[in-house]
């Protein structure tokens, strides 16, 4: 479905699907929006609020100053512990629990003492499924805000058949989500918001430092080829991680978040929460979503060939709405896309961008 991307489906079926599961992402953005907004009203203080706005306005200055090779600097060599995995049963394969401790170090000073507070985040980790063969060529997984579970992404990305078709695959695990989270933390990710947006900002330059880290892994173990794909947070930073690395085969953002200063706009409740944290800072909305643009992929031109990206949109997405995806495919420079009429969560003949992906791992 990769012509005239926002029609929608003419066909009674397709139309009811479209706007019955646009509708189900309606009610899921609210209640998201509900947690992001409670966890951010944890910052809402003068002083809090005021030393966010101090944060935010360095990566502000940043954007302005910074370029790459500074904010992506390449990982240093980790010792990656590897432990036997009970995984989906891979036929012909195991597979293995991988983790290290990040060397990640804040770039932001006014951040770095808080940030490295949290122990568990500075632990990362993976699943990776491998064949008894030898090294084959790697598929790295990216899972969306709060859906760690590794359940979760073979059911989605159909990985069995992935492994089946001779690649091997990894599952990364995000900043602050399932072993990297607070103990304490109520909902699996909500620590990337609950501390504000500066510390997202930073959270977003860890994730693609600790991903660096496990693709020097497996490039080192001797796969051939490692591309990457990502689910809504996690095609941002598929499609971040494809601005800061150029040993990427092929990179795939699904349903991805791309502008999140735009997106959170529509986000009800979180985009009143917001502006009031930013209010009580006294940040103005141009210097907070320049400091965003930090990590944004809209900041950097890919490093992965056009003809080895490809961007995957739901019509009916309206937790990152239609919108998000064009925005990159233009800053892309309109490479394949395919559309499918489902939403965020519900997507509704996968077959064509499953094909897709197929397509690039076979060429």
């Amino acid at each position: 479905m990769n012509a005239s991307p926002l029609e929608s489906p003419r066909d009674p079926v397709g139309f009811a699907l479209l706007h019955g599961s646009a509708a189900l992402d309606l009610g899921l953005r609210t209640g998201l929006a509900t947690a992001i907004a409670a966890a951010s009203m944890t910052t809402v203080t003068e002083v809090v609020t005021r030393r966010d706005a101090r944060r935010l306005r360095w990566y502000a200055d940043v954007a302005r100053g910074w370029d790459r090779e500074r904010l992506f600097p390449p990982p240093a060599t980790v010792d990656v512990r590897v432990r036997p995995g009970e995984g989906p049963g891979v036929e012909g394969g195991r597979v293995e629990l991988l983790d290290f401790g990040s060397q990640y170090e804040a770039i932001n000073p006014h951040l770095r003492e808080a940030y490295a507070r949290h122990a568990n985040n500075a632990v990362a980790h993976a699943q990776h499924w491998r064949h008894a063969s030898g090294p084959r060529p790697t598929l790295v997984v990216v899972h969306g805000f709060g859906a760690s579970p590794a359940w979760i992404n073979v059911s989605f990305f159909a990985l069995k058949e992935v492994f089946a078709g001779g690649w091997d695959v990894l599952l990364y695990k995000l900043p602050f989500h399932g072993s990297r989270r607070g103990s304490l933390t109520p909902i699996n990710g909500i620590e990337l918001f609950a501390h504000g947006m500066a510390h997202f900002t930073e959270a977003m330059l860890h994730a693609v430092h600790d991903l660096r880290a496990f693709l020097d892994y497996v490039l080192a173990q001797g796969a051939p080829r490692v591309g990457v794909t990502g689910l809504s947070l996690g095609g941002y930073v598929t499609a971040l991680t494809a601005a800061a690395d150029s040993r990427l085969d092929f990179a795939v953002p699904n349903a991805a978040v791309i502008d999140l200063p735009r997106l959170l706009k529509i986000w009800f409740p979180a985009n009143h929460t917001l502006g009031v944290i930013r209010a009580l800072g006294g940040l103005p909305a141009e210097t907070f979503s320049e400091a965003i643009a930090v990590t944004s992929p809209l900041s950097y031109p890919p490093l992965v060939p056009k003809d080895r990206r490809m961007i995957v949109a739901g019509l009916g997405d309206r937790l990152a709405p239609p919108e998000q995806s064009l925005l990159l495919w233009e800053h892309w420079e309109r490479p394949r896309i395919e559309w499918f009429p489902g939403s965020h969560f519900i997507h509704v003949g996968w077959d064509g961008y499953r094909q897709g992906l197929r397509d690039l791992m076979q060429t």
